[in-house]
């Protein structure tokens, strides 16, 4: 899978902080509660915006394995997350060592490729975690996935995983037209075999289901008004150019829905999940 823009990541990070269900969050915290230290392995790591999110609920002191396929994101991610800390120390060319808000940071920074499977990856983790990766992923994919998980009986926490559910304000006669042509084209192999797409937390959360895990979801939406007129424009030209690859709607239409929708307003649906070994 290609890497993202990092200009996009950057976007999208606020609206993904406040968009996390709070109530999956608190319980993957209170999992780590009783801990001093905890192991974290994060897929898709971006430029680390889930660690950021995440690590003021964990225990004090934390060791992340940071994993991305892109080595440009990986280097963005390093140099975020050293401006992010209060203090920060390099110790090697692939290990940071930081301090914020009480808590103590070790990172990994490992480039690989997730389409083989995750499964080596895991080694020691206590937590396994990851930001809007699992509905790019193979329904065959999340199988293999969540069988490794089971069989080290590891607690897993996912968010932002696209639901399929998109609400643009004012509507547009060709809103629909428009979703189904993306979800086609979400669809699409993106390195990992056919996308699960929207189905993909209800996939997780069955096959997790049945290997004997606690789950619990909630919904995790974006809520995009006037004060994301970036996020709102780059989403809007992002679904365009999706929409216009598959061929599926006219390409005036498309242009005329680009054109109405880059200052309009939209929710976008996601959803969270922590599971846990019963």
């Amino acid at each position: 899978m290609s890497g993202f823009d990092p200009a996009w990541l950057d976007l999208r990070e606020a609206p993904d902080h406040r968009a996390r269900n709070a109530q999956v969050l608190a319980a993957c915290a209170a999992h780590f509660a009783s801990r001093d230290h905890v192991r974290i392995v994060d897929l898709g790591c971006g430029l680390g915006s889930n660690l950021r999110a995440l690590a003021p609920h964990l225990p004090a002191q934390q060791s992340w394995r940071l994993i991305d396929y892109d080595p440009v994101l990986l280097a963005a991610a390093r140099e975020r997350l050293t401006r992010w800390a209060q203090t920060s120390e390099s110790l090697h060319d692939d290990q940071l060592r930081l301090a914020r808000d009480g808590r103590r940071i070790k990172i990994e920074f490992l480039q690989a490729d997730l389409a083989g499977g995750a499964g080596h990856l895991l080694r020691g983790a206590d937590l396994v975690t990851a930001a809007a990766l699992f509905d790019l992923v193979s329904e065959s994919w999340l199988q293999d996935f969540v069988a490794t998980l089971a069989d080290a009986q590891i607690p897993f926490y996912t968010v932002l995983t696209y639901d399929g559910v998109e609400t643009w304000s004012p509507a547009d006669a060709h809103d629909r037209d428009m979703l189904a042509a993306f979800h086609a084209h979400q669809a699409r192999d993106k390195g990992f075999g056919p996308a699960a797409g929207p189905r993909a937390t209800a996939l997780l959360a069955r096959m997790l289901a049945a290997r004997g895990y606690a789950v619990e979801q909630g919904a995790s939406p974006w809520r995009l008004s006037a004060s994301d007129a970036k996020m709102i424009e780059a989403l809007a030209n992002g679904v365009a150019d999706a929409c216009a690859e598959t061929g599926l709607v006219k390409p005036d239409v498309v242009a005329g829905w680009r054109a109405a929708r880059v200052k309009a307003q939209v929710e976008i649906g996601h959803l969270d999940l922590f599971a846990k070994p019963a």
